[in-house]
């Protein structure tokens, strides 16, 4: 083979080099979903979402109206609006609801009886909305790493998600802000969830 040939072939070679390192263009780019984050205050809602934009959670203050923090994952970005949790606000969180393509219910496992009873009936106000009881659900028992903390199945049992949530997408976790990776699993699980929806709506 004379140099000439040679040389051209070392050239082709470095172009498809280039073409594979540089020119693959732009990375296909992940979808959004608008969600609903709601449960009441104390729950720990704003620093969970907070801790997942890693943001300083020293930094964090209760939400008392509504706020909006678009939450980056591998693939997929979640941009969810969070409701304060307080009387005066909840009355007023179905105002928020359209929308939403699913939901976050946070829930405080170490609270009193009182407030456990509250956040069960508001839970099951939202799972039977008529603009949240189709979409996915994300139920997080907050607050594991506290003494006092109630486990997933006392929750399960005490909210009755058996029966009422029967038919519903819905997951149920742990969590707490010691325990980031299985957060995070919590919301990978969610995904897969509006992804499936978003497959059935295509294929109807």
């Amino acid at each position: 083979m004379s140099d000439l040939r040679i040389t051209e072939a070392f050239l082709y070679m470095d172009y498809l080099c280039f073409r594979a390192l540089c020119c693959k263009g732009p990375p296909p780019a992940r979808p959004e979903y608008d969600l609903v984050c709601i449960g009441l205050t104390g729950s720990g809602k704003t620093s969970l979402l907070s801790k997942l934009c890693s943001e300083n959670p020293e930094n964090v203050v209760s939400t008392t109206g509504f706020s909006i923090k678009a939450v980056p994952f591998q693939n997929a970005i979640l941009n969810v609006k969070e409701l304060g949790g307080a009387d005066s606000i909840r009355k007023y969180w179905s105002r928020y609801y359209q929308g939403s393509q699913g939901v976050i219910f946070v829930l405080d496992s170490a609270s009193s009886e009182d407030d456990l009873e509250t956040a069960r009936n508001e839970l099951h106000s939202a799972l039977q909305h008529p603009q949240l009881c189709t979409l996915p659900f994300l139920i997080l028992a907050n607050h594991q790493d506290k003494p006092a903390a109630r486990s997933v199945q006392e929750i399960k049992k005490y909210f009755e998600l058996e029966p009422l949530a029967r038919g519903k997408r819905w997951i149920l976790q742990p969590c707490s802000l010691d325990d980031m990776d299985a957060l995070k699993d919590s919301f990978s699980q969610l995904i897969n969830l509006l992804e499936e929806k978003d497959h059935e709506a295509v294929r109807m």
